[in-house]
């Protein structure tokens, strides 16, 4: 019996000391640290032709990761080159890592000349002169005329576009500012100016044509139609068709939870 007391006050000791090391903090050695700082980080821009719009961004320091975003665009890339549409001074950004910590940094380049061929988008956008731009307007209206040019489509369907559950504009209710127009232009920015009918005021914003992704970003105003809910609080339209004559836009999901369809033309 005095055995068997013995062997059991020994277990429970043992139990006791492996409890114990388990609530001791273990003490982590591994943890992330800079490879440099904000100041390390070394951007690079260089254009093919003096004050020319073809740009090659580069970020050389090694140790660091992330990305460009060169405003038309995300590059998850070190380096990047594009042709720039906008002449002036642009600033680019790199974010990424350091190895413990975020960071930003941007790089300016002054672009004095178009003298690479932008992509047939932009020219039917913001016109051939792009300085000067080009003015959109409804194509038909302003009043109930039986056309299709503002209408509820089905959601989440881009495919599905011609496709009307409700002609609104044709059949009774244009919106509001039916008789307005929009200008897109290039004159040291990408600019979009909103003139919600013939006599309005001006009200500038900006905007974002990504090529690749086919979607018109407008910000600082609405296009025209994008009264509640048909239009996108974030301003990002699915491009249909852009041609030098028509525009067509679309979003998968407005806040009344259907689709919706724009159809423009030059002025």
């Amino acid at each position: 019996m005095k055995k068997n007391r013995i062997t059991i006050i020994m277990l429970a000791s043992l139990y006791a000391a492996i409890a114990l090391m388990s609530c001791e903090p273990i003490e982590d050695r591994s943890y992330l640290e800079n490879n440099t700082d904000v100041a390390g980080v070394e951007l690079v821009a260089t254009q093919s032709t003096q004050g020319g719009n073809q740009i090659e961004l580069h970020m050389t320091t090694p140790g660091v990761t992330g990305y460009w975003d060169y405003n038309l665009g995300r590059a998850y890339t070190d380096r990047v080159e594009f042709i720039y549409p906008i002449p002036g001074t642009a600033t680019f950004t790199f974010t990424g890592t350091l190895g413990a910590e975020f960071f930003s940094k941007t790089i300016e380049v002054q672009i004095d000349q178009l003298d690479h061929s932008l992509d047939q988008d932009w020219y039917d956008l913001v016109g051939e002169e792009t300085a000067l731009g080009k003015t959109w307007v409804f194509d038909g209206g302003p009043d109930p005329d039986g056309g299709m040019w503002w209408y509820m489509s089905p959601n989440n369907d881009p495919a599905s576009w011609q496709t009307a559950w409700w002609n609104a504009a044709g059949d009774c209710c244009p919106p509001v500012d039916a008789a307005g127009r929009m200008v897109f232009d290039l004159d040291g920015a990408a600019n979009y100016t909103y003139y919600s009918g013939p006599s309005a005021d001006p009200v500038e914003g900006n905007f974002v044509l990504s090529v690749t992704d086919q979607t018109l970003t407008v910000t600082g105003a609405n296009i025209l139609g994008a009264e509640a809910p048909r239009g996108n609080p974030n301003g990002v339209y699915t491009i249909i068709s852009l041609t030098e004559d028509e525009m067509i836009l679309y979003v998968p999901n407005n806040e009344g939870g259907t689709g919706w369809t724009w159809i423009f033309r030059p002025e």
